[in-house]
């Protein structure tokens, strides 16, 4: 087990003020004494007139009402007479709203109306009511907004809106994935946690947020991408096989996180905002949210900022957890203007950053090394910011639908470094790993009569460098790499979809020694769908991903590295998934089979001769899910099983670092419901894992249940009120990715014991 060079310790830490809490509870009280009617979001009928990209196979008439609600933005009120034995017709192509349910209906013999944002089925036609009201006996399914068109054909895709986001009202980037079973999460503080898809770590995938590429090797025992979740509209993960329009360097896939729009909160000119607070029992940790947006003649801004204050957890033995305190700071800028012919300017900015004191290893609550100069804490200062300009056609005409986008992304970590001065008295000096990434594309959206291609040109311009006190340890890799792509999503059969796709690079790396060498690799993909009868799709797909050759970290770079005269190796990747889908009635199930492949993954270590140290990877396993829907509820239940090899061993959570973990068996449970005559939902998600045996080593099982409630009272529509316990049975346990879990000199981050979350918030 390899283990670098640095440590430190910090002063008291602070604690959260009551206060604080005080102080948001009077604004939302200044609300409540103002005018209750105040609306949650503007409702249009101008998203009835919108042109839409929908895709709603025939299915049980509730369940396509539903996903027509999902995809068209509107609010659908369904009488419940009309939900019992009806069928709909399929639904495809870019329609309005008015066309695509028109379509749905066919055959039923249902009337509708739309009028303020409401669908009503089963009702009077336009002609003959302007009430919006819904029909007696009715269910109202909640407004769910659209979070991106998505076309393609994907073997094996996580898709996470707007709406499930508000309903796991996630505190990290674990709890947006928590009743995902193929997507696990590392640590238990949102500072060193990281993201695996199907055991592979993010740093493999093509990650971008708002379209940004995201390059943030910075510190093994730091997050990868750090995000405050609620920020996010959306995020929608490739595992395994991604198209070629999702970036460069996508060995195992691609995550897309999105930022919230103005569009998702307001439909017509107009003002709105919110203030929440949420407190945290077990770290007495209170987070306060502000933000505002606008939309007037074209011009629109929006703004959100969050602050999380709170000490050390517990975890389920009820020992304090030292290093897990919150101090976080993020907030999101964006402004806009879409002229009258279609042509939309975005420029945002979203930042986050996260300064405490942490586990000497952020990602690791104490390892044993026999270094005494090391201490047990130090400091740890997180700064990652993410800056995008794109432009667009909202109108687009023909073969005409552009996107332009330049973004730059930048992530950095500051803590000392930590030596021996002599007779094992430490001594330290500043240190700062620093990444950024300017990138961008050039692309067109070409529509055909049975789907789109899509084709265009990207590149980026990365660096990774540690700068330190001591200059002759200062060092920087660069990489540049120009791309051209196209990638098609064609529906040449009724029963059949069918994505493939292709992208040529060419990259330039520059070594911390100044030795420069180029590279240039083909990649390509392909997966396709077919419908076996009406209730079960075939699903099967293939990719060869060249990636270059990865930056490596920057707290391990080197100055005196010795890359040799032909320099590192590129980094390639073979996948192949294939899988089935079922559903019928609301019911659904599916399993898929997956096997990732990775040649020659970089991961340099410090010593002046590991600069080309390289890596085979390989992860594969199934995952089998089944559920079922309903109006106002589901329940859904996955299992995944994920064995991951390193150089044909089982791998280690050190040896892959940046590439993989021991992962094993995962299941997850999830349902909730809504009354929807009380405004009240309830709902839980669970996480089992199994006793799993890697080799020599054993992973132990742990059980745990959330479970939360929320409440929106309909004499009160612009207020939301959630209650939720974490960890209801008060497990002890670290999460089956975090890391050190195999080595016994090595105390994992227990994950926090139960946990209580009051949370209220006011949108006007």
């Amino acid at each position: 087990m390899t283990l670098t060079r640095f440590s430190a310790e910090r002063g008291p830490r602070e604690r959260a003020l009551p206060r604080r809490l005080l102080t948001t509870t009077a604004c939302a009280l200044t609300l409540l004494t103002g005018t209750t009617a105040l609306p949650a979001m503007a409702q249009v009928a101008g998203e009835a007139a919108a042109s839409r990209s929908y895709d709603i196979p025939a299915q049980p008439l509730a369940n396509a009402l539903r996903t027509f609600g999902r995809q068209s933005g509107l609010q659908v009120s369904l009488p419940a007479e009309a939900a019992r034995g009806g069928s709909s017709a399929r639904v495809s192509g870019t329609l309005s709203a008015e066309a695509a349910l028109s379509q749905l209906l066919a055959g039923t013999g249902l009337s509708y109306r739309i009028s303020n944002g409401v669908v009503v089925v089963g009702a009077q036609p336009p002609a003959a009511t302007n009430d919006a009201a819904p029909a007696d006996g009715a269910t109202v399914l909640d407004k769910i907004h659209v979070t991106g068109e998505r076309t393609a054909t994907s073997v094996s895709s996580v898709n996470i809106g707007a709406e499930q986001l508000e309903a796991r009202n996630p505190a990290s980037i674990a709890d947006v994935f928590r009743d995902e079973a193929g997507v696990s999460v590392g640590s238990s503080i949102p500072t060193s946690q990281k993201v695996y898809v199907n055991g592979l770590e993010e740093t493999t995938l093509a990650v971008t947020i708002d379209g940004s590429r995201q390059n943030n090797r910075v510190f093994h025992h730091n997050a990868t991408n750090l995000i405050d979740p609620s920020l996010l509209k959306a995020v929608d993960v490739d595992a395994g096989i991604a198209p070629a329009d999702a970036g460069p360097g996508a060995l195992a896939g691609s995550i897309a996180y999105e930022t919230k729009d103005v569009k998702d909160l307001l439909s017509e000119d107009g003002f709105g905002g919110m203030v929440s607070e949420t407190y945290n029992s077990n770290s007495r940790t209170f987070t306060t949210g502000l933000g505002g947006w606008g939309m007037q003649d074209g011009f629109e801004f929006l703004g959100f900022l969050n602050y999380g204050k709170g000490s050390n957890y517990e975890a389920g033995n009820g020992a304090e957890v030292r290093g897990t305190e919150t101090n976080l700071l993020s907030g999101l800028g964006k402004f806009a203007y879409e002229a009258d012919s279609g042509d939309r300017f975005e420029i945002s900015h979203e930042r986050v950053r996260d300064d405490a004191e942490r586990p000497y290893r952020a990602n690791a609550s104490a390892v044993t090394t026999g270094r005494p100069w090391e201490p047990l804490y130090r400091n740890y200062k997180l700064d990652r910011d993410n800056t995008v300009f794109t432009y667009t056609d909202t109108t687009p005409e023909g073969w005409w639908d552009p996107t332009i986008r330049l973004a730059y992304s930048h992530s950095s970590v500051k803590t000392p470094i930590f030596y021996n001065a002599g007779g094992g008295v430490g001594a330290s000096y500043a240190g700062q790993g620093e990444s950024g990434s300017l990138n961008g594309k050039v692309e067109n959206k070409f529509t055909l009569e049975n789907g789109t291609v899509v084709a265009g040109l990207d590149f980026y311009s990365d660096r990774i460098e540690l700068d330190t006190a001591v200059n002759t340890e200062d060092a920087r890799e660069r990489a540049r790499n120009v791309g051209i792509y196209s990638q098609a999503r064609l529906e040449p059969l009724d029963a059949m979809r069918l994505s493939f796709g292709g992208r040529a690079d060419k990259q330039w790396f520059e070594g911390t020694t100044g030795q420069e060498w180029d590279h240039q690799g083909l990649s390509g993909n392909a997966s396709v769908e077919y419908d076996l009868t009406s209730f079960l799709t075939a699903k099967a797909g293939a990719s060869h991903v060249w990636a270059g050759i990865p930056l490596a970290e920057a707290f391990i770079m080197n100055p005196a590295w010795n890359y040799g005269s032909s320099g590192p190796e590129v980094t390639t990747a073979n996948n192949v998934m294939a899988g089935l889908e079922f559903h019928h009635d609301g019911y659904t199930a599916g399993a898929n089979l997956f096997r990732n492949r990775i040649s020659d993954a970089r991961v340099a270590k410090w010593a002046s001769a590991s600069a080309n140290l390289n890596y085979d990877v390989e992860t594969h396993g199934f995952e089998i899910s089944t559920g079922y829907d309903w109006i106002d509820g589901f329940i859904k239940v996955k299992y995944a099983h994920i064995e991951a090899e390193i150089d044909g061993k089982p791998a280690d959570s050190d040896t892959g670092n940046y590439l993989t973990t021991p992962v094993g068996n995962i299941i997850t449970v999830s349902a909730a419901h809504l009354f929807a005559d009380w405004g009240l939902r309830i709902g839980t998600d669970m996480e089992f894992a199994p006793e799993y045996k890697d080799g020599a080593t054993t992973y132990a099982s742990y059980q745990v249940v959330n479970l939360y409630t929320e409440w929106k009272p309909e004499q009160l529509p612009h207020m939301t009120f959630r209650a939720e316990v974490q960890n209801l049975f008060n497990e002890t346990y670290a999460s089956r990715a975090t890391y050190g879990q195999e080595f016994g000199n090595v105390t994992p981050l227990y994950e926090p014991g139960r946990t209580f979350l009051l949370s209220v918030r006011a949108t006007f």
